[in-house]
């Protein structure tokens, strides 16, 4: 998989996880998420997702 390939599903994995975060985070305290801890969830998101495509990758060479 190309480079620009995994940046864009990686981009889209943190979207997304920050995204249900929040909903969650609202639905359980009724105000919303702070931003620096969505964004912490989403880097932490993006780690594993990184590594499972780079392992993906080098497995089908």
């Amino acid at each position: 998989m190309k480079l620009w390939h995994r940046l864009i599903v990686v981009l889209a994995a943190m979207l997304v996880v920050s995204f249900l975060a929040g909903r969650v985070w609202f639905s359980l305290f009724d105000f919303a998420l702070p931003a620096y801890l969505a964004g912490v969830i989403g880097g932490f998101t993006a780690l594993p997702v990184w590594e499972l495509m780079r392992r993906m990758n080098s497995q089908y060479r």
